[in-house]
């Protein structure tokens, strides 16, 4: 599974939204903060146990991301630290939903071996979080260690792009999709498993490919 190829034609059918932001005047940055904002009350709904509602906010705050950067490029607003304070609003995203999983105390792994202690669902959300963040930390530790050709409209010309199975799309599609049909355990082990595999999986493109 690698969706980000869809990421062009997904962000084709949010124009009139992008429109409708930059006519109300508000910038990149202020859109990448209502991400933020979204992602907030997602982590506070999944905590009270409102899947549903929460993954509505997660939707909203994924929407929100693809929105910024174009309105970025329709208003040729593009920034390094609008680039950066981007990435870093999509990592505290995914860890907050994560997180708010968590602490809702939902059972994880338990639920399907009921002999495990209550810490090992909250090691499942460590994992969850752990590759979510590491398979995202490898692109710049590539981009700082051996750099990057180009950028184009203000972004990165990827040289991972296309390499990892599961990357924060589809992070955020299962997240989705699992707490919408009432899942969300299922969610969670899928993430943790598959994030970590992944990153595994870019490792390996690395190794055979670095010199």
């Amino acid at each position: 599974m690698n969706i980000t190829a869809y990421r062009s034609r997904v962000i084709g059918y949010l124009v009139p939204v992008a429109d409708l932001f930059i006519r109300v005047g508000i910038t990149p940055n202020q859109i990448s903060l209502l991400a933020l904002a979204a992602g907030l009350l997602c982590a506070a709904l999944f905590c009270q146990g409102a899947f549903v509602w929460g993954s509505l906010a997660l939707f909203a705050s994924a929407v929100f991301d693809l929105v910024d950067g174009s309105v970025a490029r329709k208003t040729g607003a593009h920034t390094d630290f609008g680039a950066v304070f981007d990435w870093i609003v999509d990592k505290y995203v995914d860890a907050l939903a994560l997180l708010g999983v968590g602490f809702s105390g939902i059972a994880i792994v338990s639920r399907v071996f009921p002999v495990l202690p209550p810490v090992a669902d909250y090691a499942v959300v460590g994992f969850a979080i752990m590759g979510s963040l590491m398979n995202t930390f490898i692109k710049p530790v590539v981009y700082a260690e051996i750099g990057y050709l180009k950028k184009v409209e203000g972004k990165i010309d990827d040289p991972l792009e296309g390499i990892g199975f599961f990357g924060r799309p589809e992070t955020l599609l299962v997240l989705i999709l699992g707490g919408v049909a009432g899942y969300i355990w299922v969610s969670v082990i899928i993430i943790a498993v598959c994030t970590n595999l992944s990153a595994v999986q870019r490792i390996i493109y690395l190794y055979k490919t670095l010199p």
